[in-house]
């Protein structure tokens, strides 16, 4: 029985791209690597939550990158709190069962509040001019500090230029290790957001997605060599690419869609256009290649769906029990989940007339996830409305690029009995259990 083990969370890989990646493949000498399947929706803080609960969105409740929440009238994308996850997590689960294991959550979504021992992650601070000061929660509070301290802010945003360096990659590889030396823990869950930005930026077969595949290569061997070097030896590594990619060439705007059908019905403010999120009689929230459509009134909702029957960028309208098709039938999901054609995304705009459009990237509240940000100035806190300029996106399982997905074990094969065909993200909570015994 391996006394740790570390479970690497890394978007966008594919079983393609282990071939330039050595370093990752040197896992795999005594182990393997199978078929991993994401759970719907393919999106960081949904698969996350299936990798480390061993269930689906429809029970952790995680349906998307972010909530909106009914009770408030409020939407949330990126600043959620643990809580929000409904089922019980890998440290926790492996805490009943030994309650010495000490267990590290590094950089994952909806980490804040977690009951890990140790957790880092980036938790930007607003400022009033719509840029963010560079920030991180942790657990204990003032590990961040003494981190930054060693190794400076954590440069968050840097992965997200466009260029991008590897900084905020060996910055979360480097606090690891750093951690790890001293708190020695037992389990980690350690997320490295890179491949991401790189193909929504530029497409999944690009030059620059394949520099990225090498850059990150190099920071696995990092922190595989680190953690080596802190003594922590015996150690189980597992690396699960949460989705794949895919290229995308069109975008659609389904709260225009709304707003021209006289269902969404904006606010004017200091020149600019906004969302009460509780007064307008529909809106939708997006989310890479989904969209959930909240409808206020229930006996609106079959007219409402109606409207996106026939939209040139829409693979299917789920309505009511239909969306248990595609793992989204919870309270949290829009009345209406709306999912892309593989070659589309959708896009949160609502005005018509780009004067109206904010060109802050922190502007709040926004009707969800905004890819355009990684084309902006984040120093100063301006943005593009350009879609044209994404090349990748995911979320939307339709599509042969979208299931490439990969889990990379250094165990032994037999580990894997049965499972040469694949298995699904949810299943791997159970094998990481599996590897501390019975």
């Amino acid at each position: 029985m391996p006394r740790t083990v570390v479970l690497l969370s890394i978007p966008g890989l594919r079983s393609r791209d282990l071939g330039s990646m050595p370093r990752l493949l040197e896992l795999t000498r005594k182990g393997l690597s199978v078929p991993l399947f994401p759970s719907s929706p393919a999106v960081s803080s949904s698969v996350q939550a299936s990798l480390t609960t061993g269930v689906g969105p429809e029970r952790h409740g995680v349906v998307g990158s972010g909530f909106y929440w009914r009770e408030k009238g409020e939407v949330e994308v990126g600043t959620a709190w643990n809580q929000a996850v409904q089922a019980p997590q890998i440290w926790e689960t492996l805490r009943q069962r030994d309650a010495s294991l000490t267990s590290a959550l590094w950089f994952a979504t909806l980490a804040k509040g977690a009951k890990a021992d140790v957790i880092c992650t980036a938790d930007p601070v607003l400022n009033p001019d719509g840029s963010d000061a560079h920030y991180c929660y942790s657990k204990p509070p003032e590990l961040y500090g003494t981190l930054r301290d060693c190794l400076g802010q954590f440069p968050r945003g840097r992965v997200q230029e466009p260029q991008p360096g590897i900084n905020s990659i060996a910055w979360i590889v480097d606090s690891f290790v750093q951690t790890a030396y001293v708190v020695r823990p037992r389990f980690s869950f350690v997320s490295l957001p890179y491949l991401d930005f790189a193909t929504q930026k530029f497409g999944p077969n690009s030059s620059e997605t394949l520099n990225a595949v090498a850059e990150l290569d190099m920071a696995i061997g990092a922190l595989v060599d680190g953690f080596t070097a802190a003594g922590i030896r015996n150690s189980a590594w597992l690396v699960a690419s949460e989705y794949c990619v895919t290229p995308v060439s069109s975008v659609g705007y389904p709260n225009r869609v709304l707003r021209e059908a006289g269902w969404l019905m904006p606010v004017s403010q200091d020149g600019h256009e906004s969302l009460d999120f509780r007064a307008t009689p529909a809106f939708a929230m997006v989310d890479h290649q989904l969209a959930h459509i909240y409808i206020r009134d229930a006996a609106d909702i079959r007219r409402v769906a109606d409207l996106f029957r026939n939209d040139p960028a829409i693979a299917h309208v789920m309505v009511g029990e239909q969306r248990t098709k595609i793992g989204l039938n919870h309270e949290r999901s829009g009345e209406v989940v709306l999912v892309a054609k593989p070659d589309s995304w959708f896009a949160g705009d609502w005005q018509f007339d780009d004067t109206n459009a904010p060109r802050t990237s922190n502007a709040r509240p926004r009707p969800g996830y905004d890819p355009l940000e990684l084309f902006g100035d984040r120093q100063h806190a301006r943005t593009t409305l350009d879609a044209t300029l994404v090349k990748g996106s995911h979320g939307a399982l339709d599509s042969e690029e979208s299931r490439e997905g990969v889990l990379v074990s250094s165990e032994p094969a037999d580990w894997f009995a049965g499972k040469d065909a694949g298995i699904s993200d949810i299943d791997v909570a159970r094998l990481v259990t599996s590897l501390y015994g019975p």
